[in-house]
């Protein structure tokens, strides 16, 4: 009998657990999927969704995003996913494919919208007498730490708008990000300052440093490959003229991405005396790397700037 009664007890203890157990499990305590094209964008969405969202990167470390070939688990990532955040304006090329070969109607969340966007004069044709050009949208707005206040007032939004139970922890990693992202401005503004106006002319691998040049008072004076993307190809005119600038406005930088092969920069940089610096532009570093965060990324490469352009 008392066999019998204590395993009854313990047959409904079991039932009270299992249905405590249930009863604990609401949308917000299950992490939501999401996807972002690029590690810098990964970054801030984790930073925004913290703990209740699981974040899938597409484009890894250390990946040029304009040669990148997405990959069956992308799309699978993508087919899975509650939200997919991309830059947009145009950077993400790679992204038509997945989306026209995932299982659902995808449309990702493009996190510049509502920012200030510049245009870029690309040459069509640099070897008519006549060079014709084409107006394109600078996609590279991450070099601004305003822009990515924006970025990171629409991922607030969007992953408040697909889980309402988790709003308020949005609203407020985003405030706390935010202030962060204003604070870094703060900083570039007082590194920037140590260099002498004279001095700020920098020339890059690929154009995409207009936004923090309009920012921080620098002046872009050309590109080795004068496009938004690092895979075009320069002709020899392109780089005559460019060297010839260099010497004109005593150029002392080139800087050069990561993911970006320096041959043509080093070339560049013998002919004219110039010192060439490599820094991040399209990818975060790996986790134990210099610029493993957003924040970091942005004070690795301002550093790097300063350091060379007041010969430290």
């Amino acid at each position: 009998m008392h066999k019998k009664k204590s395993l009854l007890l313990l047959l409904s203890f079991i039932i009270l657990l299992a249905s405590a157990c249930t009863g604990q499990i609401t949308p917000t305590a299950k992490q939501l999927p999401v996807v972002a094209t690029t590690s810098i964008l990964a970054d801030v969405v984790s930073r925004v969704g913290g703990n209740l969202v699981s974040v899938t990167t597409l484009v890894p470390p250390g990946v040029n995003e304009h040669e990148y070939q997405p990959s069956p688990r992308d799309i699978a990532a993508v087919s899975d996913a509650a939200l997919v955040f991309e830059v947009g304006l145009g950077l993400e090329q790679f992204m038509d494919a997945i989306i026209r070969n995932a299982s659902d109607d995808i449309t990702p969340i493009e996190v510049s919208s509502g920012i200030s966007t510049q245009e870029l004069l690309i040459p069509h044709d640099a070897n008519t007498a006549e060079q014709q050009h084409e107006h394109t949208t600078d996609p590279h707005v991450w070099l601004d730490p305003a822009n990515v206040i924006v970025w990171t007032e629409n991922i607030a939004a969007a992953l408040s708008a697909r889980d309402p139970a988790g709003s308020g922890t949005y609203q407020a990693n985003a405030a706390a990000y935010i202030a962060e992202l204003k604070a870094l401005d703060e900083w570039i503004r007082s590194e920037t300052a140590r260099i002498p106006q004279e001095k700020r002319l920098i020339v890059t691998d690929h154009m995409l440093f207009n936004y923090f040049a309009e920012k921080y008072g620098f002046t872009v004076v050309g590109a080795l490959i004068p496009s938004y993307s690092s895979l075009a190809q320069p002709s020899a005119q392109e780089i005559a003229a460019l060297e010839d600038a260099i010497r004109q406005y005593n150029v002392r930088v080139i800087l050069v991405g990561n993911t970006v092969n320096p041959t043509l920069a080093a070339r560049v940089a013998e002919d004219t005396g110039t010192a060439m610096v490599q820094f991040y532009t399209g990818s975060l570093s790996n986790a134990d790397g210099p610029a493993a965060t957003y924040l970091d990324y942005m004070r690795y490469n301002v550093k790097t700037i300063v350091n060379a352009l007041s010969g430290k």
